[in-house]
């Protein structure tokens, strides 16, 4: 089963690395041949709004190969160094990639400022620069669409601030574009206004993804009406009791999970084992985001007064030694403890070949309570019989 289970992970990130990369390698083309359309087609037309947005589009250049190298190293296995995975390098970069919106924002409400403050000095474009603009339009736009496409399919934070990316650019073609249009129809400021605008919202969608992408950087958890469903779909698996210290955390496009549930104090470790797979299999199945779940079974609510009490060898040692003194119970075997209430409680069984006589049961039980007794720190006890 686990075999399996790794073999579908592997393929998930080998398919979710191949969308990555494909959807951004058309990104890289894109861009490459409108950044060079841009600042050549506004050199020759003397459009210096054309020739900013063909800068802008050499940095969606930039950050195409952040994605590239962040999907090459996020999608690593875990190693002995990172053994929770490598999902963080993505997480990074689109930190990188809100700061890089940021200052894009920036440089466009710059010039705005400078255009609006000089208008004299504004150069007459030629007119094939609106096709040009035109067709920056339609291409970002459609590649922002194709990107978020992708971005949604895989879960991919990084892929959707590109996504946005892109969407920038677009939109500082649109400024372009209204620029431009006003030139020729009597309004030379209007892009400059219209590119302030548009820089207010670019500023926001970096710091928007810059902030989010720090917040998982410092391991904050998931949104509490997730941690709420998360809690009640624990609890209603059989056998979980409660449970607390609920804790969540984002890696990349997963999430991770670690709780403590209470189950009955007396089952054994196997089956404590099954009812914790039953809890990390239910989860990751009913939530997509989480990939790992790590569950720590406790067999009451509070543990602190466990604290105090000796180990198995200790509890072990003593009882034997008192065991020893009585002819019968000298034989028992098999010895369980539980850490309960504060108390170690005791169960071991005395093979049949020791009992003489059925009319023994009784007093032996009682023999065996006494000899507890005096060891301070076992609570309840009780003899069977094998």
């Amino acid at each position: 089963i686990h075999d399996t289970q790794d073999i579908q992970m592997n393929l998930s990130l080998t398919q979710r690395k191949q969308e990555t990369n494909r959807i951004t390698l058309w990104g890289v083309l894109v861009n490459l041949v409108l950044s060079v359309i841009k600042i050549v087609g506004g050199i020759m037309g003397q459009s210096q709004a054309l020739i900013a947005d063909g800068i802008h589009s050499l940095s969606d250049l930039v950050s195409d190969g952040m994605v590239i190298i962040a999907v090459k190293h996020s999608g690593e296995d875990a190693d002995e160094d990172h053994p929770y995975g490598h999902g963080r390098y993505e997480t990074v970069a689109t930190i990188a990639l809100g700061v890089l919106l940021l200052g894009v924002a920036a440089g466009i409400a710059y010039d705005a400022i400078l255009r609006v403050q000089k208008p004299d000095e504004l150069l007459e474009p030629a007119l094939f620069t609106l096709l040009i603009a035109a067709v920056s339009i339609i291409s970002k736009e459609a590649l922002y669409h194709a990107t978020r496409l992708v971005a949604k399919k895989i879960r991919s934070p990084l892929l959707e601030a590109n996504a946005w990316h892109h969407r920038s650019d677009a939109i500082s073609s649109i400024v372009v574009f209204a620029g431009i249009g006003g030139t020729y129809l009597g309004f030379p400021l209007l892009d400059a206004v219209a590119a302030m605008m548009v820089a207010i919202m670019i500023g926001k969608i970096g710091l928007d993804l810059s902030l989010q992408s720090m917040r998982e950087l410092v391991d904050t958890a998931l949104h509490p009406d997730m941690i709420e469903k998360i809690r009640q779909t624990i609890l209603n698996i059989d056998d979980v009791r409660e449970l607390h210290n609920l804790r969540s955390r984002r890696m990349g496009h997963s999430a991770l999970i670690d709780v403590h549930i209470q189950v009955s104090p007396k089952l054994s470790v196997s089956e404590g084992h099954y009812i914790a797979q039953m809890v990390e299999n239910v989860v990751i199945d009913n939530f997509e985001d989480i990939n790992d779940v790590t569950v720590h079974i406790d067999p009451e609510e509070d543990e602190v007064l466990i604290k105090h009490l000796p180990r198995r060898t200790q509890v072990l040692h003593e009882l034997f030694s008192e065991c020893s003194k009585h002819d019968v119970l000298q034989h028992i075997t098999d010895v369980t403890l539980h850490y309960l209430d504060g108390h170690v409680s005791v169960e071991a069984c005395l093979p049949l070949a020791h009992l003489q006589h059925l009319k023994d049961v009784a007093g032996l039980k009682q023999d065996f309570k006494k000899v507890c007794n005096k060891i301070h720190f076992i609570g309840d006890s009780e003899l069977y019989f094998c």
